[in-house]
């Protein structure tokens, strides 16, 4: 039986798209749902009180950093990640094993596990299902994930082959890591860029009694419509009594295209990782504060966003903040991204539940295909002789 008592509330005739509930160590989830990504402890320039104001409900960790720092000692100490960070929501933790695709020239993948130096002290170390395994323990998420290979999505069928059969017999080692801990635990589709090979990985893995699945190898490679093809069809054969995962995904649109496909759980760095470059998600595309148009701008960032940085700063303002790379600047962005994420999945959820998904689906898939690129803002610079181009 699922440790996450999944319940699927209403499902959107003609599209796999679903909404439903969750119930985790640390609360109740209603899903679709975004989590912020919270790599080491922390969500990049926020506090666990900005999160909570902006609606974030469920985050995510990475092992495979906090393996290296602070360390399982630390968190044994503080009784898991939740009283360390002082974070009472729910929590999902990667298991590192993207983390270790990322370092091709720094470690070594065997049977037993990856063998990797530490970025920290230059150690060695062994990533196994095992030590994954233990570590999200000590973190003490509510959700932890096997380790898997993640392999590019583009690479050879022998070599996709290879980490797909390795990828099954860690996760069997992951589940019998785990034991009797009421953490949830989830699998990890595999199988790159070939229909049956994605086949072949769900029916070995929903042999053992996952509480969920993520569909894995995507993200790393593929084109747009490879990664929306194989996201269905993945999604068209786990199971529909469990939860779902798309792994590093995603942009807006991209989020949309996946519920559309039968997705349930997201992570993404980009809320904050563009915001730091200057980039906002708005309800009519992307809008990039770097560019002059915007130095003496009295606007809003987004007229139909009730968030503290639309309702309280001006454009003129977040440009002047993100071109002199103040990190009040990315701040004032991130709590605006996470608000779009947060809304529209609400807005997704809601549309699910009343019938309209295929609407508003069609709404924003071209209202968010556009960028202040394609619709330049023209404003009237004062002529001033201290004026200053940006």
């Amino acid at each position: 039986m699922s440790r996450l008592a999944f319940q699927i509330e209403a499902e959107c005739e003609g599209t796999l798209a679903r909404a439903a509930r969750l119930t985790t160590l640390h609360g109740e989830i209603i899903t679709p749902i975004f989590m912020p990504v919270g790599t080491q402890a922390t969500v990049k320039a926020l506090t666990v009180d900005d999160l909570q104001r902006v609606g974030s409900r469920m985050l995510l960790a990475n092992t495979y950093h906090l393996l290296l720092r602070p360390g399982p000692e630390v968190f044994s100490k503080f009784g898991g990640i939740h009283r360390f960070m002082n974070w009472d929501g729910p929590i999902l933790t990667d298991s590192g094993g993207f983390q270790i695709f990322s370092l091709p020239h720094s470690r070594a993948i065997t049977e037993a596990g990856a063998k990797f130096q530490s970025y920290v002290d230059g150690k060695t170390h062994l990533l196994s299902p095992e030590t994954s395994i233990a570590m999200q323990k000590a973190i003490g998420s509510d959700v932890m994930m096997v380790l898997d290979q993640c392999i590019p999505s583009t690479a050879p069928r022998n070599e996709a082959i290879r980490a797909m059969e390795l990828t099954h017999r860690w996760a069997k080692r992951s589940f019998d890591a785990r034991g009797d801990s009421p953490q949830a635990l989830f699998g990890i589709v595999q199988g790159a860029c070939f229909e049956d090979l994605r086949h072949r990985s769900v029916e070995a893995l929903t042999q053992i009694p996952f509480d969920g699945f993520a569909i894995g190898g995507l993200a790393v490679g593929e084109t747009k419509t490879q990664r929306e093809d194989f996201t269905e069809i993945t999604s068209r054969l786990l199971p529909r009594n469990l939860p779902r995962y798309l792994m590093g995904v995603g942009t807006p649109l991209d989020i949309l295209e996946a519920v559309h496909r039968g997705v349930d759980l997201f992570d993404c760095i980009l809320p904050s990782a563009l915001a730091k470059r200057g980039t906002a998600f708005v309800s009519r595309g992307k809008m990039q504060l770097r560019r002059s148009a915007y130095k003496f701008s009295e606007e809003a960032l987004d007229s139909a966003c009730p968030c503290d940085t639309c309702t309280r700063y001006s454009r003129a303002y977040l440009h002047h903040l993100t071109k002199t790379d103040e990190v009040l600047g990315w701040k004032l962005l991130s709590l605006h991204n996470l608000v779009f994420y947060h809304r529209m999945m609400a807005e997704i959820r809601e549309s699910i539940l009343n019938g309209t998904f295929p609407q508003y689906y069609a709404e924003k898939r071209r209202a968010w295909a556009g960028t202040d690129e394609d619709t330049p803002v023209r404003t009237k610079k004062k002529r001033t002789p201290q004026a200053e181009l940006s």
